[in-house]
Formats: C-alpha cells, sequence, structure tokens
C-alpha cells in the first residue's frame, strides 16, 4: 500500500558544488544496480529457491549505496557550514569585548580581560575553576553543528534554559464538554487534572588537545578551531542519550521509557506495532508492519511524521516493495535532501537497535512534539596547560537535557512475533 507524500520539505542546502553532484549521481546509479539486482534475486527465489551469488551482490551493492550516502552528506555537512571568521558578525560592543578577551585566554591563558567582564556583568564566567563561557557566535555555531550531526536534536523541539530544570505542564484530562439545547439544564463542567514534566540539563563534556604552536598562529581561527573539536564528541554522546540514555546523569532516551502494545496504549508509555516475526518482517506482505506503524500515528502527528532507524534497518526495508511491485524505499531528490519510506522521510540514527527478536528497531512520529532537548545556556571552557604537557587541553562542557514529552506522537516497530 503506497501512502501519500507529506508537505515536509528537505533541509535548504547550498547549490551543490560539483563534487557533491558527482556523488549524488554515483548514489542513484547505484541506487538503480539494486533494484535491478533486488529483482533479480527475488525472480530466482520465485523459480528455485535463490543464487547465492545474485544475493550478495544485493548485499555489496547495498553497503556501496550506504557509504555513498554518508560521502553526500559529509559533503553537504561542509557546504553548510559558515565560516566563523571571514566577518565581524558581532556588532555589540560588550559581545565583542568578551570575543577578544576569550580568545586571549585561550591563546595565552591570560584570564585578566574575562575576570574584569565577569565582575562588571556577572556573565562571562564563573571564575577560574569552573572555566569561562564562549562567546555567544562561538556558542551558536557549536549548536548548528550538532543539529546537523544529531538526527534527534535536528528533529526534536529544542529550548534553550538558564535554570538547571525546564519544567513543563501538561493537561492528563481537561474540563468536560458537550452540546446542549439553548434552554436546557448545564451541568457543573469538571476541573482539568494538570501534571508536570520534569527536564533536569545533564553535564556533557569534550577536552579537545592543542599544541602551542596552533595556538601562537594568529591565521588559526580560534572559534572554528573549538567548535570543530567539540562536535563529533558532543553529537556522539547526544545522539545516544536521546535514544537510549537512561536519564542517571544524562538526558532520558525515548527507548528508555516503557513501552506497550499500541492497543493498550497509555499515557506515560510509548505504543509500539509487533511485525508478527521474531527478528524479521512477516515473508508474506511484509510491508504490513510498516503501514500498521504509520496509521498508529494519529492524523495530526503523522502529517509532520518521520521515520527512524539505523543503517542495517534501512538496508533491510529498501528491499521492500508494494503489491505492484514498486519499492517502498525511495532514494532522495537532491543532494542533502533525505530519502523517503511510504512517502515519510527517514533518518538515519546508528543508536537505533538493528532488527532482531523483540528489537524496537524503527521509531515513526512527529519527534517534534514528541521529544524535547534543553540546552542550558552557556557552554564553558577551562584551559589546562599543565595535565598532557606538551599539549594544552580544553575541558569544555555545556549542559544539556532530554526526554518525551508527548508520548502519543511517537511509535515504535518491534520485531516479534
Amino acid at each position: 500500500m503506497s501512502l501519500p507524500a507529506t508537505s515536509q520539505t528537505a533541509p535548504e542546502t547550498k547549490s551543490a558544488g560539483p563534487e557533491v553532484s558527482a556523488a549524488f549521481e554515483e548514489f542513484m546509479s547505484a541506487f538503480e544496480a539494486f533494484k535491478d539486482a533486488n529483482d533479480q534475486r527475488l525472480g530466482e527465489l520465485e523459480r528455485r529457491g535463490g543464487d547465492p551469488i545474485t544475493a550478495d551482490k544485493v548485499e555489496r551493492i547495498n553497503a556501496v549505496l550506504d557509504t555513498q550516502k554518508a560521502l553526500i552528506d559529509e559533503l553537504v555537512l561542509k557546504a553548510r557550514r559558515p565560516a566563523l571568521g571571514g566577518g565581524d558578525l558581532v556588532t555589540d560592543l560588550a559581545a565583542r569585548e568578551h570575543k577578544a578577551a576569550f580568545d586571549t585566554y585561550v591563546r595565552t591563558g591570560e584570564a585578566a580581560g574575562l575576570k574584569r567582564l565577569e565582575a562588571k556583568a556577572l556573565s562571562a564566567g564563573i571564575g577560574a575553576d569552573g572555566g569561562y563561557t564562549v562567546p555567544v557566535e562561538t556558542e551558536r555555531e557549536i549548536g548548528k553543528r550538532l543539529a546537523a550531526l544529531s538526527p534527534i536534536r535536528a528533529l526534536a523541539d529544542v529550548r534553550t534554559i538558564s535554570q538547571g530544570t525546564y519544567k513543563k505542564p501538561f493537561m492528563t484530562s481537561g474540563p468536560a464538554v458537550g452540546w446542549v439545547a439553548e434552554t436546557a439544564a448545564r451541568s457543573q463542567t469538571t476541573s482539568p487534572v494538570l501534571d508536570e514534566l520534569s527536564f533536569p540539563a545533564m553535564e556533557l563534556y569534550a577536552m579537545p588537545a592543542a599544541t602551542q604552536t596552533l595556538l601562537d598562529d594568529s591565521a588559526v581561527n580560534i572559534d572554528e578551531w573549538l567548535a570543530i573539536e567539540v562536535e563529533a564528541a558532543f553529537a556522539s554522546q547526544e545522539g545516544t542519550a536521546f535514544v537510549t540514555g537512561d536519564g542517571v546523569g544524562k538526558p532520558k532516551g525515548f527507548l528508555a521509557y516503557d513501552t506497550v502494545a499500541e492497543s493498550a496504549w497509555v499515557w506515560g508509555k510509548l505504543g509500539f506495532v509487533a511485525t508478527g516475526t521474531a527478528g524479521d518482517f512477516p515473508a508474506a506482505n511484509p510491508s504490513d508492519p510498516l503501514v500498521d506503524l504509520v496509521y498508529a500515528l494519529k492524523a495530526g502527528y503523522r502529517q509532520n511524521g518521520s521515520f527512524l532507524m539505523s543503517r542495517r534497518t534501512q538496508g533491510a526495508v529498501r528491499k521492500l516493495k508494494d503489491e505492484n511491485g514498486q519499492y517502498l524505499w525511495a532514494a532522495p531528490t537532491a543532494p542533502g535532501a533525505q530519502p523517503s519510506l511510504l512517502g515519510f522521510p527517514v533518518f538515519e540514527a546508528e543508536e537505533m537497535p538493528n532488527p532482531a527478536a523483540n528489537a524496537l528497531a524503527i521509531a515513526f512520529g512527529d519527534f517534534r512534539r514528541g521529544y524535547l532537548v534543553v540546552d542550558r545556556a552557556g557552554v564553558r571552557v577551562l584551559r589546562d596547560p599543565y595535565s598532557a604537557k606538551p599539549y594544552v587541553l580544553f575541558y569544555t562542557t555545556k549542559r544539556v537535557g532530554g526526554g518525551v514529552q508527548d508520548f502519543d506522537a511517537i511509535k515504535l516497530l518491534k520485531f516479534a512475533a
């Protein structure tokens, strides 16, 4: 069964350069080869039980598709990154002063300028023992890079807070309402029942190292260097926490919440649809569980729905067809766009489980309404020239929290009977 395409559009990208265009053309060629080889595999299965050589060919092309898609994503990511040093975007005098003082601190360890700012505004730092906050444009750039690398952060609702915990009230039951005639008696309505979700911000750290020679080089943009160094470490830790984190000293991932069959769904748990076969799609009508998963989501959420799965799961999904022989998985329409499944975008997260018995390997939902990421304002850096001589370490911390904020907005596919 095919579904109508959603109104969700691909992220805006710059004009594709020759490298991106060439990589995208190779990706599309590989996808066409994959479809031909898989069609051959299915035909052989029907005739004589299958040829292992053809099956191996399908898997090798599947791996090429994954590699080529990763190359395209990397090239597009590089094209999206704005240069921090190309022009002075900071027009506010105090912000420029902070930027200059922070640059001096990173390069030389001289913190007098930041201490003066701290004394004036009590906002530039928290003292030498706790580090100093990075300039606002550097913090913003780190946030952009994390969103580009982390699929959950890119999909979720992200809030910046100034306190240690973000509390969000929600209504578990609303006031009773109903229709009534103009002159009929009205019964008293009940009051709404409110509860509260709490999202504490936990500390995340990275410790990039630099040589003093690099720091002495005036041509090196310190803001950009720091953002690049911490992005991979932060993104990796965040990605895992947002999916499987237990909430102890880290955000709570959506797979860490209690789950229940969709037919018995209640608030506070995530509903799942079973494939009907342990560890795999069913042999007959294998696409039916995906259709059931999509329609387990209410229409108000479904219009902004997205699939989330690992690379290996996506490789299995690529082989599925509908009753008309059309592939359910569709290649991206342009560099930087997402592939689609049943008309909905597919995002890859290696933290998601691979298909196995009872694995919750595919998530579908409106993640912006379903999952909340909270960032406490301020990324702090503590310069350490002593612990790893001759290198200078930069203990960089940010506070991040996360958790499910709407339990009806995310549904899971469980590979179980």
